[in-house]
């Protein structure tokens, strides 16, 4: 039997090469279901929401295997840098950690060291995992593989994560930078506003920070706010984080209850 290609980060190829990739939150799902959405959707990644939803790391992980094998890239948020959080969502199956409240160069550093193996981290050694197909590589081989191919993304969502963009950027292993568009605006006082002067002058300069480092730039929180998405966008932001399952099921949902009660009596109302 022929072997398998080794495992390659789509996502991390494709932002890599300066595409526009979209992504889903997963929060209210809990089967492997929601990867197939996420598919048929046009979806590029999805990230499971550890820091928003009571989610187990068990149901996470099964997501992010499925959600591999349909060819979307999975993407875990922790709730908190730590090895029980960001170690074990990449052990499950994610094949990157979304750190929030990344706020200066050493949270940063400390962040890659817990995704990476040695000598670029102290991830500890696990002999096989989903990313691999679960095929046992020799250990050089295989870290060396997956140091390369995990992605590691800081969430930029309060004025001092603003302020030190630039030396967050230069971090070595830190392949994105993700604007949290409604943190940050409540952190510079402009709550409920994420398309506002501020939050749009905050992306500039993320944007800025991750072109003169080679980085990413990411916008979440901007999906219900098309001009600012846009202008973002236009501007340089390559991966964006188009809502919530949670969200998108409302929405159609609402759309198609809508229509069906426009075809009542004029002046008919639901119970």
């Amino acid at each position: 039997m022929e072997a398998p290609a080794p495992w390659r980060n789509a996502l991390k190829a494709k932002l890599a090469r300066g595409e526009l990739v979209v992504s889903m939150i997963v929060r209210a799902a809990r089967g492997p279901d929601i990867a197939l959405v996420a598919h048929s959707s046009g979806c590029d990644a999805l990230y499971v929401d550890l820091e928003h939803s009571p989610m187990s790391l068990e149901t996470a992980g099964a997501i992010c295997i499925a959600s591999q094998a349909a060819g979307v890239t999975p993407l875990a948020r922790v709730p908190e840098a730590s090895a029980a959080w960001v170690a074990r969502a990449l052990d499950g199956g994610a094949a990157g950690v979304i750190v929030p409240h990344m706020e200066d160069a050493a949270a940063a550093r400390a962040a890659v060291a817990l995704a990476k193996y040695p000598p670029q981290g102290r991830r500890s050694v696990s002999t096989t995992l989903p990313q691999l197909a679960f095929r046992s590589l020799p250990g050089a081989q295989a870290h060396e593989l997956l140091n390369r191919e995990t992605l590691v993304v800081a969430m930029i969502e309060s004025r001092q994560g603003l302020e030190q963009a630039d030396a967050i950027a230069a971090v070595d292993g830190v392949d994105m930078l993700l604007v949290g568009a409604g943190d940050l605006a409540a952190d510079l006082g402009v709550a409920g506003q994420p398309g506002h002067a501020l939050v749009a002058a905050a992306f500039d300069t993320v944007i800025a920070a991750c072109r003169r480092h080679g980085k990413a730039a990411g916008a979440g929180g901007l999906a219900g706010h098309p001009e600012a998405l846009a202008q973002a966008v236009a501007r340089g932001v390559r991966f964006v984080s188009a809502g919530t399952d949670t969200g998108f099921l409302l929405a159609a949902a609402t759309a198609k209850v809508a229509a069906i009660r426009a075809l009542g009596p004029s002046g008919a109302a639901g119970s």
